[in-house]
């Protein structure tokens, strides 16, 4: 057999995520593709996987991946002539207490957006549906018919057959014994097979290697924070049960089950899970452990007291094997921090059932440069480089894995691994009583509960009133009156200089920055469809310098982007501390302190002394009242906090947290990356073409404007408007802003919004606005929706009615921003 030297692409692991990436390579025309399995194809993980293919997920993307998956998997018997093992049986899943019928009532809100057929049922019709449960405490089931399981081993095998037809080229056999990197970027793969070595070269190479993926990326100096975690489940011996019956999950009692050989598998997520501690993870084929009949005793018993019969019915398998798990509980992929590197990996929890839909968005990742879908909660580059501490890894992926089936509401804090990262004013806030967040490891104020005072506020209905503080409103209250100080020393800061940083940023920033040093610029970095891949203030310090300030969390994802771009970046987070100063009084506070002259303009920065500190302060907000971003060196930052927070006492300033800052934003409008815009969303369909130069090239423009044409031609209207980034009639959607009549009833993201009693859309972000007695929404509605035009939204189960309105809702014409307070 001739083994190839070189290769476009090599494709590491032959389980349902490698097969499923070097098929839709092959898809998008990818020839000379490789896929190298050590052992045969499935042996790692994929072979003893449950199967379960369950759509309805807590993300957007999430579900659309596992919609796409099952579109695809029926077809694939079709497309290769092999059957994927697919059954498409249909789901359900139960709720046995309150919480968890909110939680249904939420879901299945969701699913309506996404146009899935779904159903709540009662406990008597689930079980009318299975006959084999006992649904005395069921108090709801969702029945999902597009549910279903798979044999993966089949899956695998068919899309490896697919891929094969396509040209892909599969060695089974074959071990990676070494990745080389020339200058931070791929150049080829070292494998053996048998007693033979040899390099393959390639410049594209895609780990997809399951709970072995960490130790391949260590080969090429990259860390791929998976945790392999024993998972275990039972078959038990046939009893007569139908092969149509419905897949079932019971969260409430942390167990699931499906029909298998006439009998029924049985799983269940335990709450003392164990990782497998190798350094050598699947160095053997089909790996398994022995029993642990304890530890799956929970699981069994609930299952038992679902289904009777099991009661009476023998065990005859016991499936106990390693799983790929990730801190969070979600996929690792895309590019990793070395160039034509990149993972998919973490197939935790529902692997299966996005496989396909891995394998698309990880293909066009690669062939075009980004995925239709919004992946970033599954981008590798989520997590900082806390990442690489494999103690902080397994706490957080034995938390995810043994709270997997509980009740996540938002703005729920998890504790594992905390805290980490911390502002040089951290003790300050714990004095005063924070109640802390979590963000990239980042320990951040929610709220200060020495601020609730003691009249409580009336509490929001529902969900959005779980998790919350009467010190939210006060805090919102005290910077529209007085002033609020701020601690986002978490926001990301990324440097950029050199004597081509201006013409480089301009390429990949929409926005005009050829503006004057000491200039503040709102922009987007758009792709190449002109979806939005991150948005930030970028800040001219210098004729070469350029300091970008984007979200806690965006910080590696950003920089990666500007790199891949062409860009030098440094990433200066930690070397400074940020306090934002808001409200009317917050020139009389910082004027006690400084004697520099504080009345230049907004947008604009200058560097000045507040007290005996150095400071960069930029006339900024993200709440919509006058102030600054006060920018100081780390080591002076527990003394700006001291210095600002005596100063502003006198004037009634308080300490504020992020809970306030969400409401503020929304009563002006200002969006959140990942949630109001993401790479799926444009400037222009989202309100932002303010933001976006007309007099400049740069990236996405053209796709930006063969919308306009689109939506130009598609009203029939005349070609070529004064403006060609925006059409005569514009996109055929925009972002809009509900308010709602109940002002008990708050939105959290993700609710379903009705036009005329018909599925619309869904909310983006939601929250209540202390400043102007509002429930505030936000959602993509059609291009005519125009103010005073009715909504309905539904929240938890409740259909509210609400109204579209102009935005935004405070200060209009931001005079509270621009103006010097009087």
């Amino acid at each position: 057999m001739e083994l190839p030297n070189s290769a476009r692409a090599v494709v590491i692991g032959g389980g349902v995520a490698g097969c499923s990436v070097a098929y839709h390579l092959a898809r998008l025309g990818w020839s000379e593709v490789i896929l190298v399995e050590q052992h045969e194809l499935t042996e790692g993980t994929t072979w003893h996987s449950a199967g379960f293919v369950g759509q309805l997920r807590s993300t957007v993307t999430q579900t659309k991946m596992i919609m796409y998956s099952a579109g695809l998997y029926p077809e694939l018997a079709e497309l290769t002539g092999m059957d994927p093992g697919w059954h498409g049986v249909g789901g359900l899943r139960l709720a046995t207490t309150p919480e968890r019928v909110e939680e249904s009532l939420r879901l299945a809100g969701a699913g309506e957006t996404y146009g899935l057929g779904l159903a709540v049922l009662s406990g008597a019709e689930a079980k009318e549906m299975l006959p084999l449960l006992d649904v005395r405490d069921v108090r709801a089931a969702l029945w999902l018919p597009g549910d279903g399981w798979l044999d993966p081993a089949l899956l695998a095998r068919a899309l490896a057959a697919g891929a094969e037809k396509l040209g892909v080229r599969i060695l089974t056999g074959t071990r990676v014994t070494g990745l080389d990197v020339v200058g931070g970027e791929v150049s080829g793969v070292r494998l053996a097979l048998g007693a033979g070595e040899w390099q393959v070269q390639a410049d594209t190479v895609v780990i997809a290697a399951g709970a072995a993926s960490g130790r391949v990326g260590r080969l090429a100096g990259v860390d791929i924070p998976v945790v392999p975690i024993k998972h275990q489940y039972v078959v038990t011996e046939p009893f007569d049960v139908p092969s149509s019956m419905p897949t079932v999950r019971d969260p409430d009692n942390i167990v699931y089950f499906r029909e298998e050989g006439g009998g029924i598998l049985v799983g269940g997520y335990i709450r003392t899970p164990e990782i497998w501690d190798t350094g050598n993870p699947l160095e053997e084929p089909r790996t398994l452990f022995a029993a642990d009949m304890p530890k799956f005793q929970e699981s069994w018993e609930s299952a038992a007291r679902r289904v009777p019969a099991l009661g009476r019915t023998a065990i005859v398998k016991v499936v106990h094997g390693p799983e790929a798990f990730t801190p969070d509980g979600e996929f690792l992929l895309g590019e990793t921090a070395v160039r034509g590197l990149w993972a998919a990996a973490g197939f935790c929890v529902h692997g299966l059932a996005a496989a396909g839909g891995v394998g698309k968005v990880m293909a066009e990742w690669i062939v075009d440069g980004s995925p239709e879908y919004d992946v970033f909660g599954m981008d590798l580059r989520r997590f900082g480089g806390h990442a690489r501490s494999s103690s902080w890894a397994r706490a957080k992926a034995l938390d995810s894995y043994s709270k997997y089936y509980d009740i996540v509401y938002p703005g729920e804090e998890r504790t594992a691994a905390r805290p980490l990262r911390r502002s040089p004013a951290w003790v300050r806030h714990a004095e005063l009583g924070a109640e802390f967040g979590e963000k990239s490891g980042w320990e951040r104020v929610n709220w200060f509960e020495s601020n609730a005072g003691p009249s409580p506020e009336a509490r929001p209905a529902g969900w959005a009133g779980r998790i919350w503080s009467p010190a939210i409103r006060q805090e919102c209250l005290a910077t529209r009156d007085a002033a609020g100080l701020f601690d986002q020393t978490s926001f990301s800061k990324l440097e950029i200089s050199g004597h081509q940083a201006l013409m480089r940023l301009q390429r990949v920033c929409a926005g005009q920055l050829d503006r004057p040093p000491g200039s503040v610029v709102y922009t987007q970095l758009l792709n190449e469809r002109g979806g939005i891949e991150a948005d930030l203030t970028v800040t001219r310090l210098a004729e070469d310098r350029f300091r970008l300030v984007t979200g806690t969390a965006f910080g590696v994802h950003d920089a990666a982007w500007l790199r891949g771009h062409g860009l030098d970046v440094r990433d200066v987070t930690s070397a400074h501390a940020c306090y934002c100063l808001w409200g009317p009084r917050a020139l009389d506070i910082l004027g006690t302190l400084s004697g520099d002259d504080l009345t230049f303009g907004y947008m604009r920065a200058r560097e000045i002394s507040v007290g005996n500190v150095p400071v960069l302060a930029q006339r900024v907000t993200f709440v919509g009242e006058f102030g600054w971003e006060l920018y100081c060196p780390s080591e002076y930052g527990l003394t700006l906090w001291d210095t600002l927070m005596e100063a502003g006492a006198p004037y009634g300033m308080r300490p504020a947290g992020y809970r306030a800052i969400d409401s503020m934003r929304l009563e002006k409008g200002y969006r959140v990356w990942g949630m109001d815009i993401t790479p799926e969303t444009t400037p222009v369909e989202a309100g932002l073409g303010f933001a976006v130069a007309k007099d400049k090239d740069f990236l996405g423009r053209s796709a930006l404007e063969a919308a306009a044409r689109r939506d130009r031609d598609g009203q029939g209207a005349p070609a070529g408007p004064p403006d060609r980034l925006q059409g005569t009639d514009g996109p055929a959607r925009r972002l809009a802003c509900l308010v709602l009549d109940d002002p008990r009833q708050v939105c959290l993201a993700g609710e379903p919004v009705r036009l005329g009693g018909e599925p619309a859309s869904r909310v983006t972000s939601g929250g209540y606005g202390h400043r102007v007695e509002r429930s505030i929404a936000y959602a993509y509605l059609p291009a005519g929706t125009a103010a005073g035009d009715r909504a309905e939204v539904g929240v938890t189960g409740t259909w509210v009615g609400a109204t579209v309105v102009a935005e935004p809702l405070y200060d209009p014409a931001s005079d509270r921003i621009r103006r010097l307070p009087v």
